[in-house]
């Protein structure tokens, strides 16, 4: 696998307060403004905050926790390998996925919608990408869902990571990039981007997300549902949302129902 290990440092700014000497790996995204992002020695992001929680409610302090940056393709194979323990990186459930993982949650919900440059007045959706090219992440339900609905109109390219989609948008090499709103508002807020890209506004799926884990642990799997039912109730969720996600402009959703 490409994937890189960053080792069981840098962390998140914020312990999780567990102790003792549990350990855990964790799979994540390391170019996700506002979710899953690495800025120097330490991440930030939704996502990795609610690795943390969940780890700290697994009785793993968040010095303990090895993080592992992976690509999207590589989330499922990472689980099954027995690379990583979790897979927190806005990893929506789907039936496919769940024939070979197990995932708790959804902890988020999000919609695929489009990013484009600013001045571009001919796409304003899905429909109307005909003879345009769209950039995705390899392995991913948006390239799925693109492949599915819209083969034989469109090309698309697709390439490792979503910040590599971003990058070539804001080159002139393809026209637009399809992913979750919630994934996309963070690359248009960054400072480099602000004025030249915008987002359509108008998502067209439902993106659960889960925390993926391998198949058949149901005791894990039930203290992960329980981790991430208290991380909504206790406020720590809306929290994150509002200190990571809001600056970007996007609006915070309702909480899931866990185990929904």
């Amino acid at each position: 696998m490409s994937a890189c290990s960053d080792g069981a440092s840098p962390t998140p700014a914020t312990s999780n307060g567990a102790t003792g000497n549990g350990k855990i790996t964790i799979g994540i995204s390391g170019d996700l403004p506002g979710l899953s992002l690495k800025a120097g020695a330490s991440y930030s992001g939704f996502d990795i905050d609610t690795a943390n929680f969940v780890a700290g409610k697994l009785g793993v302090p968040s010095a303990n926790i090895t993080w592992k940056v992976i690509d999207q393709a590589e989330r499922v194979s990472a689980l099954t390998s027995g690379e990583v323990d979790l897979v927190v990186s806005t990893f929506s459930i789907t039936p496919e996925r769940q024939k070979e993982i197990d995932f708790a949650g959804p902890y988020f919900v999000a919609h695929q919608d489009l990013l484009i440059r600013r001045n571009d007045e001919e796409i304003t959706g899905p429909d109307t990408l005909n003879d345009k090219t769209l950039c995705a992440a390899a392995g991913t339900t948006s390239a799925d869902y693109v492949k599915a609905h819209y083969k034989g109109h469109i090309t698309l390219h697709e390439v490792p990571t979503w910040g590599e989609c971003v990058r070539n948008l804001a080159n002139g090499d393809v026209d637009a990039v399809s992913t979750d709103d919630v994934l996309l508002a963070g690359f248009a807020s960054l400072s480099k981007y602000k004025g030249e890209l915008k987002l359509i506004g108008k998502g067209f799926t439902d993106e659960r997300y889960g925390v993926g884990m391998k198949k058949g642990d149901a005791a894990r799997l039930a203290k992960v549902n329980t981790a991430l039912k208290e991380f909504i109730s206790s406020g720590a969720w809306k929290k994150s949302l509002n200190d990571n996600v809001t600056p970007s402009g996007y609006s915070i959703p309702s909480a899931p129902k866990v185990g929904s």
